[in-house]
């Protein structure tokens, strides 16, 4: 079980709002979390709930408009925009709906590509035990309009956790996917999750995929309308 007190990630109050054409937009209303070190969480809710939102926040890639958070004993208001950024470069991963991977570049230097930001001298290393890992070895070379969409993903995951990051936040990460390779990958994130002890924060629209999380809240209309410890955890 998770160490509930220390947590890696928290949230008190965290509000967000935009001025739009109509006036202000209340995206999310104070809401709170807690997610402990090691720990699998999900925030579900229907599109437009604000999950996305919140996960930008918690990530430090936006500011709220009221409220705290705390990442790994950070307060991210405190914080300058490029400390923010170095804060997440040393502890963070992220996995996208999307993949986000560079077309030009294979599937091993696509995974090298963080750690030789670092000036890492072993990325290639890293990046081919990365990518043992989610399965790929064969693949290396290959572009990704080479892969398929769940190789796509895999080597998505092997870059995000290719510098052992304390938390991993992934966003729709089975979204693009049919249900078969979705589940795979889903068993992926899982694993590294147990095996690695990776914080994993992931929004996803799929209670299927939620309740495999330990804990998880559901968002409406910005606010926290349920929480629970998930039945499968």
């Amino acid at each position: 079980m998770s160490d509930t007190l220390h947590p890696v990630l928290e949230a008190h109050d965290v509000s967000k709002s935009v001025d739009g054409p109509e006036g202000r937009l209340q995206i999310l209303d104070r809401v709170s979390l807690r997610v402990a070190a090691g720990e699998s969480f999900a925030i579900v809710g229907a599109s437009g709930s604000g999950k996305t939102t919140l996960l930008g926040l918690l990530a430090g890639l936006d500011t709220p408009s009221g409220g705290g958070i705390h990442l790994d004993g950070h307060a991210l208001e405190t914080l300058g925009e490029e400390a923010r950024a170095d804060l997440r470069r040393r502890l963070v991963g992220f996995v996208f709906q999307s993949f986000h991977l560079l077309p030009a570049l294979s599937a091993e230097e696509n995974v090298m590509l963080p750690l030789e930001l670092e000036g890492d001298t072993q990325a290639r290393a890293r990046a081919r035990e990365a990518l043992d890992a989610v399965g790929l070895t064969a693949r290396r070379r290959h572009y990704p309009a080479q892969l398929s969409g769940g190789e796509q993903q895999r080597v998505a995951i092997a870059r995000a956790f290719v510098h052992s990051p304390r938390l991993l936040f992934a966003d729709e990460p089975t979204g693009n996917l049919d249900q078969r390779t979705g589940h795979h990958i889903a068993d992926l994130l899982f694993a590294l999750n147990r095996d690695h002890r990776t914080t994993l924060v992931l929004v996803t629209h799929d209670v299927q995929l939620a309740a495999r999380c330990q804990r998880r809240i559901e968002l409406e209309e910005g606010r926290v309308v349920a929480q629970a410890a998930a039945v499968n955890a």
